[in-house]
């Protein structure tokens, strides 16, 4: 019993130092949202089906950017028309380091981060409004590491598009279910090593 107890908690340990150098730098993070639930704040909630596939390069240890595509439709609970998104541009994430003030692992397995976007996007309606422009977003996230490189994520995430046509200003939040492959380069594959 006692050796069951001392393997665990050695596994538990070697996953959590192998957690942490997956988000250091030099690596890099390619995932994208599957999920996405619209909760309207000028045209009412409703689905989204979108693929938002992005990658980013950690600059330095728990900070990446890189850039975002998303693609999608879309349809409110009010019975109003499809509508169908579009978008790409840069975006950054910042990883919170457990022990930092305040801030304390949910799980031992997993990370809380931040997430901003801004590039060029737009909206387009079935029944004619559009607004093509500015797209934006910003919100807290949580990734909960499956295997050392692969992490499952929520996003909660304050959207918008601002800009040209018949709608001025189109925002809304979105709660955002997918995935991330951790990609360690050689740096980050020789602090695994060591950690074992």
């Amino acid at each position: 019993m006692k050796k069951l107890i001392l393997s665990g908690i050695f596994a538990v340990a070697g996953l959590a130092s192998t957690m942490n150098a997956q988000i250091q730098e030099g690596n890099w993070l390619v995932g994208s949202s599957l999920l996405s639930s619209n909760f309207g704040l000028n045209t009412g909630g409703g689905y989204n089906i979108a693929i938002q596939p992005k990658a980013a390069y950690f600059i330095k240890d728990n900070v990446a950017i890189g850039g975002y595509v998303n693609l999608g439709i879309s349809k409110v609970t009010n019975g109003s028309p499809t509508r169908f998104d579009y978008a790409v541009g840069g975006l950054g994430r910042y990883y919170l380091s457990p022990g930092e003030k305040g801030v304390d692992n949910l799980l031992n397995h997993g990370r809380w981060f931040f997430e901003g976007n801004v590039g060029i996007g737009g909206s387009s309606v079935e029944s004619g409004n559009s607004t093509t422009g500015l797209d934006f977003g910003v919100g807290p996230g949580y990734s909960y590491f499956i295997t050392p490189n692969i992490g499952v994520e929520g996003l909660v995430k304050y959207q918008g598009q601002s800009g040209f046509g018949n709608e001025g200003l189109n925002s809304n939040i979105t709660f955002n279910v997918g995935f991330s492959i951790y990609l360690p380069t050689s740096k980050g594959k020789q602090i695994i090593n060591e950690a074992k």
